[in-house]
């Protein structure tokens, strides 16, 4: 029991296992290894329901496990800007993008800024791309959300890099 103030009375829960546990200390890691549970279950949220691998009809299972692979590198990363923008908010985004990309982000959501800007409002620009209203008392964007975003900031990124290559060659 933890926190409990005096007024209230303590809650007691039980977590079953299978693995042995025969210290505090070995209790106290299988709850930190339940506790990551949730984490496990958004990943696979944004596998299934924002990148959608169970539609995927592959012939072998060595096509389907390298498909799962790289679907599965997409799904952290997205796990991650999510995870990031709610812990460090005010961290630069060259954390976590190319300056192509923050640069043509911005430029999609408002005019090209001179100062980097934070994770946090370049996660929300990424969140308005994949349709996040961003209003003042919405709550933070979602993983799918942000998915969506993202799709649509690679293909412009991919956009500006061309532009970008055509104006310096062409």
């Amino acid at each position: 029991m933890l926190f409990c103030p005096p007024e209230a009375s303590p809650l007691e829960w039980m977590l079953l296992t299978n693995l042995p546990v025969n210290t505090f200390d070995e209790a106290v890691e299988k709850v930190s290894w339940y506790c990551l549970r949730w984490k496990i279950e958004i990943l696979h949220k944004i596998l299934k329901s924002g990148l959608k691998v169970e539609e995927c009809r592959l012939e072998t299972a060595e096509r389907l496990m390298r498909y799962l692979t790289v679907m599965s590198v997409i799904a952290w990363r997205i796990f991650f800007i999510t995870t990031i923008a709610r812990t460090n908010p005010t961290l630069p985004c060259t954390t976590l993008l190319a300056e192509e990309e923050w640069k043509v982000l911005y430029a999609k959501i408002h005019k090209c800024p001179n100062v980097t800007p934070t994770i946090k409002e370049v996660v929300s620009w990424i969140a308005q791309l994949g349709g996040h209203l961003a209003r003042k008392n919405d709550p933070e964007p979602g993983p799918i959300t942000l998915w969506k975003g993202w799709r649509r900031l690679f293909d412009l990124s991919e956009g500006w890099r061309l532009a970008t290559e055509l104006y310096t060659y062409g």
